[in-house]
């Protein structure tokens, strides 16, 4: 697994390079276009990346599944990607620029996500956050040890916190909230009421990330992509961490819906949110 954690950290740098070679703290709008909604954006930066980040990948194992969010297949692979990770195989998974509206935006919570899932299970994640300096890698040991997880080459783990009302909590929103039955509100609310304090990155790459170092104590998200998911995922499960979907189910990959916690509060924290309609 060392070697696929020095891959996929060489990846990510790669993709990181790309993006800071057109990142301007002023933004990029003008840059910007639009995929399926006003709100969801994409560059030439994203594009850049992911060509990096695939190029490196790619060189060093041309036989493994490959999922991308800026590749033409993107849903199509999504199922493809699934359906390998079901039969065991290696899929890696990639976003390529997590968190585009903040970097239009000029804002520098963006980050570059590799996710290597092993058997379904993701082993490997690095999460590269260039324009802030930080790059947060981990890779899952077996059941006996949860592994290991970096933050800049120090070790990391989650926070000790222990009930929800001294928890730092985050979030996120779909691209289409205003079309969406579960639009995430009624969530928040419930637990803005609960916990310390809540916050909203816009980047479920860094939230996951931040829990896995100990900043946050949770974050759940619904209308997710895999490739949103899982770097972080493993950083989570490397830093002693506990993720699930929102039922408390394993399927926070593909389902589209995640709960990520230091694992104390877990349980609580899933008692405030509500179970997505969508959920399996």
């Amino acid at each position: 697994m060392t070697d696929d954690l020095a891959l996929a950290l060489e990846a990510a740098r790669a993709g990181g390079d790309e993006l800071m070679r057109r990142y301007r703290v002023s933004g990029i709008r003008e840059n910007a276009t639009t995929k399926s909604t006003r709100r969801d954006l994409v560059t030439d930066a994203d594009r850049a990346a992911e060509a990096a980040v695939l190029g490196v990948l790619r060189g060093a194992c041309p036989d493994d599944v490959f999922l991308a969010e800026e590749s033409a297949n993107a849903v199509t692979g999504a199922a493809e990607a699934s359906a390998a990770a079901a039969r065991g195989g290696r899929v890696w998974i990639v976003d390529p620029l997590d968190g585009t509206v903040n970097f239009a935006h000029g804002i520098p919570c963006f980050a570059v996500s590799v996710g290597l899932l092993v058997g379904g299970t993701p082993s490997v994640g690095v999460v590269h956050a260039p324009a802030l300096a930080e790059t947060h890698a981990g890779a899952v040991g077996c059941a006996s040890a949860p592994g290991r997880a970096t933050l800049n080459g120090a070790p990391v783990r989650v926070s000790a916190t222990d009930t929800l009302p001294d928890a730092l909590v985050a979030t996120g929103f779909a691209y289409d909230i205003e079309n969406l039955a579960d639009d995430n509100l009624d969530n928040l609310v419930r637990v803005a009421r609960a916990a310390r304090g809540l916050r909203r990155l816009g980047s479920a790459a860094l939230d996951l990330a931040w829990v896995a170092c100990g900043r946050l104590d949770a974050f759940w998200e619904l209308h997710l992509s895999p490739w949103d998911v899982a770097g972080g995922a493993a950083l989570v499960t490397a830093a002693g961490g506990r993720v699930t979907d929102m039922t408390g189910g394993p399927d926070f990959i593909f389902g589209r819906h995640v709960l990520a916690t230091n694992g104390r509060v877990h349980d609580e924290v899933r008692g405030v949110l509500r179970r997505p309609s969508f959920a399996r």
